[in-house]
């Protein structure tokens, strides 16, 4: 019949082999909230931020700092310090060996000299590919620098932090960063310079205990994952159910621990404003 002619099949047998095609890796990614398939190429124009429901995917550190400050201004500092094995972890050189081959970076935070706007800063950028952006000696020691090299060029102080917490191959050396870093801020504050700390995802262990805490300023993105530990061992440890959204910028706005909850494609230009009314202010009271 001539209805036959139109008929769809109802399966259509296709040999792999003939349909394959070589599809660059990368290509597409998922949004982890909404399941939007972005293409890559146009999620790098949206700095990496869904343009569906507005999800901020995990930046390295080399492509927050290069959306942050002004073009060819950064000139980086402590490049090639790596860590050590203190407790003599049998596979831990091996693992800092892949990341750093992963990252193109030796350790999980990248400092360094640049501007904004205009404005001279010192920068700390850290990065959760690397080992999950866990602090060791080597994270310490870097923001330790990077402060004293603020204290030095009398110039403020940003640091982005993104951290799973203190790094147990290291054991007690990690956790003495908690010390150093604080010691090292007090210092900043006695010479009377601003310090703007900004909490992406994930900020959490012996990071947020610590110098990501102590900004003059703390700013967050938008559904950044920030606490000191895990929310199911603080339920087991208090026997309560948490708060909807708990650990997240946005409650932690609302309950005064952070001052700005600022989107990716506004942090530099709110950083700008900050730096501008800094040092309008510093020059009226000087």
């Amino acid at each position: 019949m001539l209805k036959d002619l139109f008929r769809k099949p109802k399966y259509v047998t296709v040999h792999a082999d003939t349909v394959k095609k070589d599809i660059p890796e990368g290509l597409w990614q998922k949004c982890p909230t909404c399941n939007e398939i972005l293409y890559s190429k146009e999620l790098e124009k949206t700095l990496k931020t869904c343009n569906k429901c507005g999800y901020h995917f995990r930046m390295s550190a080399r492509e927050r700092i290069n959306i942050t400050v002004d073009e060819g201004s950064f000139l980086e500092l402590e490049a090639d310090l790596a860590s050590a094995n203190p407790l003599g972890f049998v596979d831990y050189p091996d693992k800092i060996a892949k990341a750093q081959e992963a990252t193109h970076i030796k350790d999980a935070i990248v400092i360094g000299e640049a501007a904004i706007g205009g404005n001279p800063v010192v920068i700390g950028v850290m990065d959760a590919n690397f080992v999950m952006g866990s602090m060791g000696s080597v994270v310490g020691e870097k923001v330790t620098r990077a402060i004293e090299k603020a204290i030095e060029k009398r110039v403020p102080l940003i640091i982005f932090s993104a951290s799973g917490g203190a790094r147990m191959q290291e054991g007690i050396v990690s956790l003495m960063q908690m010390a150093k870093t604080c010691g090292a801020l007090a210092k900043l504050n006695e010479a009377g310079l601003l310090y703007i700390t900004v909490l992406t995802d994930p900020t959490t262990g012996g990071v947020t205990a610590s110098f990501a805490s102590m900004g003059d300023v703390a700013l967050a993105e938008p559904g950044a994952l920030i606490g000191f530990t895990g929310s199911r061992v603080i339920e087991q440890t208090i026997k309560q159910k948490l708060p909807d959204g708990f650990q997240t910028a946005e409650f932690l706005l609302n309950h005064g621990f952070v001052d700005m909850v600022i989107p990716r494609q506004q942090l530099r230009s709110t950083l700008e404003a900050l730096l501008e009314l800094h040092s309008t202010g510093g020059t009226e009271n000087a």
